[in-house]
């Protein structure tokens, strides 16, 4: 799993050195297939309950599984969300990042900053002997004191054979409750955060998750194993940590 995290964190590279002004979601979401695909592994999401692309691409207040599109043409100002996943060999790696798109505001840049910071908040907590909602904790309570919120209908999960396996990873909760984090658990957690209220709706492609009062929302996430010695980010390049 860490050798498919580090391609997938390659992978992820790219798209963010591509993600420029004037470059369509679908330019992006080629990119993305070819270099999975050359790398021996499928696209995780093609195909998964009848998901047409490779990555999920959601700009500014939408949240997650935007579709990509050559009509979506990335502007200076953006924000884009980009959620990517493969297999090889019979597992899984997931990750996702936000992106500014040419510059943005240090408004902006500022709600980014905490956005990603919970990720690591939570990854700190993924020791053997915590429980499940030290992480949700970790990230609700980074990200309120800093005036955003965290989205409540979507949520992190378990990783390994499955996509999508137990347990479920909410982004809020109470630390010291839930189930005990043991070694050998992958977990794929992802702050889902808004600037604004945590309220979001689907579109009516059935897919595009954007925040009710139109807010910006970011996405981070990594796949994490819990081992004996601390977490391990399986989704950094070797040596990140």
């Amino acid at each position: 799993m860490e050798e498919n995290g580090a391609l997938l964190a390659t992978v992820l590279d790219g798209v963010k050195q591509l993600a420029k002004p004037g470059v369509s979601t679908q330019e992006l979401d080629r990119f993305a297939e070819d270099g999975i695909r050359r790398a021996g592994a499928v696209p995780a999401f093609k195909g998964y309950r009848g998901y047409k692309a490779t990555l999920c691409t959601s700009l500014n207040c939408e949240v997650v599984h935007g579709i990509p599109s050559k009509k979506r043409v990335l502007a200076e100002g953006d924000i884009l969300s980009v959620d990517i996943g493969l297999k090889k060999d019979g597992l899984f790696a997931d990750m996702a990042v936000t992106i500014p798109i040419g510059t943005v505001s240090e408004e902006v840049q500022r709600f980014l900053r905490i956005s990603e910071e919970s990720l690591e908040e939570a990854i700190r907590k993924a020791w053997p002997g915590n429980r499940l909602g030290d992480i949700s904790h970790a990230v609700q309570s980074h990200v309120e004191r800093a005036g955003y919120s965290v989205v409540r209908d979507y949520v992190g999960h378990g990783l390994g054979y499955a996509l999508h396996e137990e347990p479920v990873i909410p982004n809020f909760g109470k630390a010291g409750t839930g189930p005990r984090l043991e070694p050998g658990m992958v977990l794929a957690i992802e702050p889902m955060v808004n600037m604004g209220g945590y309220e979001v709706q689907t579109l009516s492609d059935g897919w595009t998750v954007v925040t009710v009062d139109g807010s910006l929302s970011a996405h981070f996430e990594h796949s994490v194993a819990v081992t004996e010695s601390g977490p391990r980010v399986l989704t950094r390049h070797p040596g990140k940590g």
